[in-house]
Formats: C-alpha cells, structure tokens, sequence
C-alpha cells in the first residue's frame, strides 16, 4: 500500500469524530489554543509569519466546460457569481471574520497598538490573482478596521507573481528523472490507488448520463502523465486531471450550498464520502508539487521570503497570500510531518488555511518558534461562523522531521530558520 492510500486511511479513521462541531474554550485569557500549564508565563509572543491560502473561490474552470461535459445533463451546478477562479462573496465574508478573530488573539498580544502605516512592523504581500489580493483585504480590513492597510503586489492585477507562481526554474534530464521517480516511489500508481474515490465522483455525477460518454466512462481509461517544463508550473494530462476538476468543483459546490444534498446532485453523502471526493483533488497537488525535488524547486523563492521575514526583528505580522500549491510545496520542502486536519474535507490544505510561523522570547532570553496551520473547519465554512476566542478555528501543530522540540513543544527558531535555509540551498543542487 502506498503512502498516500496509507495517510488518506488514517485521516478518515479519525473523522467520526472530526465531523462534529467543536467548541474550543481557551485555556486562559490570553491562550485560544491548548499550551502547557504556565507557558504564556515562560514564552512571550513576539511575532507571527502567515502563510495563507485564499479563501472559497469559484472553481478554475467554466460550468460549459469539463463540468457539464462530464455531469448529467439534467444536473446544474451551483450558480457561482463573478468569473472562474474568482473570490465569491461568501469567501470574502469567512475571511473577514478570520481577520476578526486574529484581532481578537492580537490585541490580547498588543501587537495592533504598535500599527502605523509609517513603520515595518505589518506587512500583508498578496499574490497580484483576484482571489488573493480580495481575501488580503478582507483579512486585513477585519484585522485593522479602519486602518486600510497597503496591500503589496509586485506584478499587474489579476496575472501571476513570480514569487507565488509554484513554476520550475531549474530543469535539466536529471532532475525530470529523479522528480518522476520520487512521484513513483511516494505515489506510486496514484490513478490505480484513487480507484474507489473515482468510483464515487462518476456515481455522483452520473457520468453514464453525461454528454461525454460512452467515449468517456471513467477517469480510469485515461492514464495520468506528468510534464515538467521550464519556467512554468508541472503539468499533468489524463484522467486524474480531469477528476480534480470535477472534485474541485463538488467541494467548492458543497461550502456554497446550503442544501448538502443537492450540492451532492441528490445525493446523500457521508463527510467521508466527501472528504474522499475532495481527496482527488489533493491527490492531484500531491503528485505536481510535493515531491522533495519539485517542492524545492517551486517554493524556492517563497521559501527565501519567509526565511527574510522571520529573521526582520522590525517585522510583528506578515500575511504573504498565495495559494494551496505554495502551503502544500513548502511544508514538503520543509520536511514537514503532514498533520491529521480534524473537522476538514480538505486534508491537505483548507479552503483560507493558514500556516503560521511563530516567534516567541522565552523567559530564559532565547527565541523559540512553533508552527500552526489554522483553519475554519467545513462546518464553520458552510455555516459562515463567527470566529472568536470562545468559538476559535481548528489548528493543528505542524511537525518538522528530525528537528528537537522542547518541553513545551517549541523548536529553537534558529533550528526553523536553518531548516529553511537547508530547503533553500536544496535548490542549488538540483
């Protein structure tokens, strides 16, 4: 059994619980998230690096493309406003109240007094794309109300920035043939493992009736294949591109629609049933950009701007606003544990996830790190919920491979800076 088949069994084990709303009380005033008995007396906050995914958008394709050609012709998908890949409006309000609740954890901090649009000490860097520049300023205008923090971009409107654009800028014959063999050897025969997950998308979107077949009956008749060209973005063809688009849209399909059974066309679907749907998806970014060699080479420059960021001691709060492929290709390039995300159809990276980088002075004047990905679980999603200290987001610790943590569960931020430095001298060997 190959690894992914492994992790995908192990998440939904822990989802009969998952499904259930949660509600987090803090364990003190100044504590959202569970920390050892006396830490905020041992460990002072002094500084958080956000890496966020943008929040729900409408999906990357049109309705009159692969969404209709493969559905049931008596089907209609959800009537998404604005263009593909575009913010819709209920992304932009989820992200406003992670905006408010981060104002909340921020002012228990006192990091908000310290604002200014003369200093450093707020940056909030956006990908130039619609959808992340709208969920930057919803974050930020509910993070300082009033305030209209300067969103930064770096390329025209709506195109992509280097920076974000997870692009192969280093490409020779060995490394095409060691990042296919890596896709192999973590993978393996990912189209084969995904059997049963393609099973259900073509049951529910009843693909025999659809206009495509008989000519196309399964995602399975079509082997995926995997391309990799410089400077542009790992490009795959065949069936298992063909299903992420048709598994992006159903998940986007059910954050929007009320009704969870007609997102699901008639359907009634389990959460794991739509975690499984959702998984295709996944499984697509696993296999494009999170291999060791394509992780490094596509996350370098991101990678370098997080490292700036945690070393600018001028710097209290940084949000750099991308993408699922830039969260997914620097975890990997980090040698991150991949964490079990409890409450999530997405298991790898949530719809407005965020990774989070924080730096704290301990009592004993050394500086130590943690790293959080925090999320709006798909209950708070579909219901639009408020977020707060008394009814916070999901977060799980992210985990390093080979790196120390202390007592308190923190690593030396010298150990995270030098792991990002590791990942980025990775790319000169490539």
């Amino acid at each position: 059994m190959n690894n992914w088949k492994i992790y995908t069994l192990a998440a939904l084990a822990l989802l009969a619980l998952a499904c259930q709303p949660q509600n987090h009380e803090p364990q003190t005033q100044t504590e959202w998230i569970e920390r050892a008995d006396g830490f905020q007396d041992r460990y002072a906050l002094e500084q958080l690096v956000v890496l966020s995914r943008h929040n729900i958008r409408s999906p990357m394709v049109s309705k009159k493309s692969v969404l209709t050609r493969l559905t049931n012709s008596d089907y209609q998908w959800y009537p998404w406003e604005g263009a593909p890949s575009t913010l819709t409006p209920r992304g932009e309000r989820l992200e406003k109240k992670m905006g408010a609740f981060f104002r909340e954890w921020l002012e228990k901090k006192d990091f908000l007094s310290h604002y200014s649009a003369d200093n450093q000490a707020f940056r909030f860097y956006s990908n130039a794309k619609q959808r992340c520049i709208k969920t930057s300023q919803s974050f930020s205008g509910a993070l300082l109300p009033g305030k209209n923090p300067q969103i930064e971009t770096h390329v025209p409107f709506d195109t992509m920035d280097p920076v974000f654009t997870p692009q192969i800028t280093k490409l020779s014959d060995d490394f095409i043939n060691r990042a296919r063999q890596e896709v192999q050897d973590w993978y393996g025969d990912f189209d084969e493992s995904l059997s049963d997950e393609y099973a259900l998308l073509e049951d529910v979107i009843d693909i025999t009736a659809s206009p495509a077949y008989p000519d196309t009956a399964s995602f399975s008749q079509f082997p995926s294949s995997i391309s990799y060209t410089l400077n542009a973005e790992p490009a795959m063809a065949g069936g298992l591109k063909m299903a992420c688009s048709l598994s992006d849209a159903l998940t986007l399909q059910y954050y929007e629609e009320p009704d969870e059974k007609k997102a699901a066309f008639g359907h009634s679907l389990s959460f794991d049933e739509w975690t499984s749907i959702a998984s295709i998806k996944e499984m697509y970014e696993m296999v494009l950009f999170c291999v060791p060699s394509v992780a490094v080479n596509v996350a370098h420059p991101l990678l370098q701007v997080i490292l700036e960021e945690t070393q600018n001691e001028e710097r209290l709060f940084t949000l750099l606003c991308g993408h699922d492929s830039n969260i997914a290709s620097v975890m990997t390039a980090l040698q991150a544990e991949l964490p079990e995300l409890p409450a999530s159809v997405d298991q790898i990276t949530p719809i407005g996830g965020k990774l989070i980088f924080e730096s704290f002075l301990g009592k004993d004047k050394v500086r130590y790190a943690d790293i959080l990905l925090v999320y709006a679980s798909a209950e708070q999603l579909r219901q639009e919920s408020d977020l707060s200290y008394s009814r916070p987001p999901m977060a799980v610790k992210v985990k390093l491979k080979g790196l120390q943590e202390n007592a308190d569960g923190l690593y030396s931020l010298s150990d995270v800076q030098q792991r990002l430095l590791k990942a980025i001298r990775a790319y000169d060997s490539l």
